[in-house]
């Protein structure tokens, strides 16, 4: 398969929409738990010898963890600004190599990986290209790490978009894309498996999946400097996004005391390469 061209311009632009907001980015976006990393190791073995691929390291928020574990990482992320500002901060931290370019088209130039990891940016791979390449540049019987963040709720706690759907409404009407998040239980009752639209299809077994609680909490500048961050509302034009995203720090001082929380369920799905070919 090639998958539809249109559809691929649209996941490399939208995927670069973030280098506009680098510094943002590396500010106000949620991590991920030790404990996630923890697991990861202990799952998959990995270990000082080990060699990691990560795809779309963003500012290298989860690199400096697998870093942690001592491995040797290469990073590939096809924004320049984040891609110079992950190396920055990466600076230090010798078994780490930065690298720019997307997945489809980075040149492995041979190199074999114990695993791949991609933290919140799988859903910016062609997956018509992602799955095989995945499988064909990790060694038999590699590893596959899928890392994600989940925004949800929990009944009875005031929550931001339910306090702002009228401003959403009034600068930005009709979006689909607004509304409340999903109840946390109603999250950890999801399918068990890769958690995509699209599937492996028998390239990697069942993965194992485990659930991780996170929270941030913000004040009414910090909030809207996060949605700002979020390919959702960078897709806005500007004319309508900074007005919306001043109305929403507004709001926040005024009715939530200047304090709102972002709930998370972190999800780790990791499955093992088969020999499938």
């Amino acid at each position: 398969m090639t998958g539809d061209p249109e559809k691929r311009a649209n996941r490399r632009d939208l995927g670069r929409v973030f280098n506009e907001v680098a510094e943002v980015y590396d500010r106000v976006r949620p991590g991920y738990p030790d404990e996630l990393f923890a697991d990861l190791a202990a799952i998959t073995g990995m270990e000082a010898r080990s060699s990691v691929l990560e795809v779309g390291c963003g500012t290298g928020q989860a690199t400096r963890s697998l870093a942690a574990l001592g491995c040797s990482v290469t990073a590939i992320e096809p924004g320049r600004e984040m891609a110079a500002l992950a190396r920055r901060r990466l600076a230090a931290l010798p078994n780490v190599e930065v690298e720019t370019s997307t997945f489809e088209e980075w040149d492995d130039r041979g190199a074999r990986f114990d695993a791949l990891v991609a933290a919140s940016s799988w859903h910016w791979v062609d997956p018509s290209i992602g799955w095989r390449r995945a499988h064909d540049v990790l060694r038999p019987g590699g590893w596959l790490a899928l890392l994600g963040n989940v925004v949800v709720r929990r009944p009875g706690e005031p929550e931001v978009y339910a306090e702002t759907a009228d401003l959403h409404e009034r600068f930005c009407p009709g979006n689909p894309g607004w509304g409340h998040p999903p109840l946390e239980d109603d999250v950890r009752g999801t399918d068990g498996g890769w958690g995509l639209v699209d599937d492996p299809g028998g390239l990697f077994g069942p993965p194992i999946v485990r659930w991780y609680p996170t929270v941030q909490w913000f004040n009414g500048e910090g909030f809207a400097d996060h949605l700002r961050s979020t390919s959702l509302y960078r897709r806005l034009d500007r004319d309508v996004r900074e007005p919306l995203l001043d109305a929403v720090a507004e709001r926040i001082l005024t009715r939530m005391d200047d304090r709102a929380s972002r709930r998370y369920l972190t999800v780790l799905r990791i499955g093992q390469s088969t020999g499938r070919h």
